[in-house]
């Protein structure tokens, strides 16, 4: 009897030190593998790709943003232009930014008044033509600018090209994805979330938002380790009215996107990413 109690209680013992060691381990939603809190990466599988949505492939090339009208060049060494938006019935602003085969470092502002400035993206692309800069920004619903500053040296100007969206697609995706797609938590602190994805892919689709909180965050398109082909840092004082949306060009193989929220540990935010084949 004393051997089948001890059996027993060493049984019981194992079953308590396995539900106790549980608990150092979290599955991540859309993750591959069981990772430690104390890690900050996650690496997602190109199979997990949530699927497009229906009628979101629009046209980014920016003589179709800028009609009516024209894209308007933008020198370097810190050259402005702004572009007016009256109609406070329409909430979304599609931008595109190309060059000819030059590297982007830009800078786009949302300004609502004078001194207000909600919403600030800065940009950058190796090669503006392979990878151009392609974002929606919101307007609150109000008489806004946009500014496009071009900090890049004097020899790499960019062509600009900015316009209410002609697309009924990209009305409203920003509050379609959230209620259709499941999202990936990037906590706050530095935390960082890595996509690869997979071959063949023709664009990528990337949304940030938090749950009205602060949204900064930086997201970079890689093509193998640490080789940055283009990236955006946005920064904003509301992730739901001013949330990220931006598509990359993935022409090739071995791209993936990386996600870091520059935030404090108090604004998690919330990341949706998807192909658009």
């Amino acid at each position: 009897m004393k051997m089948i109690s001890s059996s027993i209680n060493q049984v019981l013992l194992m079953a308590l030190c396995a539900l106790q060691g549980a608990t150092a381990f979290t599955i991540l939603p859309g993750a591959s593998k069981v990772v430690t809190p104390q890690r900050s990466s996650t690496l997602l599988q190109a199979a997990e790709l949530q699927p497009v949505i229906q009628g979101e492939k629009v046209d980014w090339d920016l003589n179709s943003i800028a009609t009516p009208g024209r894209p308007i060049r933008c020198e370097g060494g810190n050259t402005r232009r702004t572009f007016d938006f009256p109609d406070q019935s329409r909430e979304v602003v599609q931008i595109g930014l190309n060059s000819a085969g030059r590297p982007i470092h830009s800078e786009i502002e949302l300004w609502i008044g004078p001194n207000w400035s909600p919403y600030t993206l800065k940009t950058y692309s190796e090669d503006g033509s392979q990878f151009p800069v392609q974002v929606l920004v919101g307007t609150r619903n109000k008489a806004a600018q946009i500014e496009v500053r071009n900090v890049g040296p004097s020899e790499f100007p960019l062509v600009a090209a900015c316009s209410y969206p002609k697309s009924p697609a990209l009305e409203d995706i920003r509050e379609r994805i959230p209620a259709t797609s499941m999202a990936t938590t990037v906590q706050g602190s530095g935390a960082v979330v890595i996509l690869p994805l997979e071959a063949g892919m023709e664009q990528a689709r990337v949304f940030l938002n938090t749950d009205s909180r602060q949204l900064h965050a930086m997201v970079e398109l890689l093509n193998g380790p640490n080789n940055v082909k283009q990236k955006v840092e946005v920064f904003t004082n509301n992730g739901v009215l001013n949330s990220l949306y931006v598509v990359f060009n993935t022409p090739g193989n071995g791209n993936a996107v990386r996600i870091r929220n520059l935030a404090p540990v108090e604004f998690p935010a919330y990341a949706y990413i998807s192909k658009i084949s």
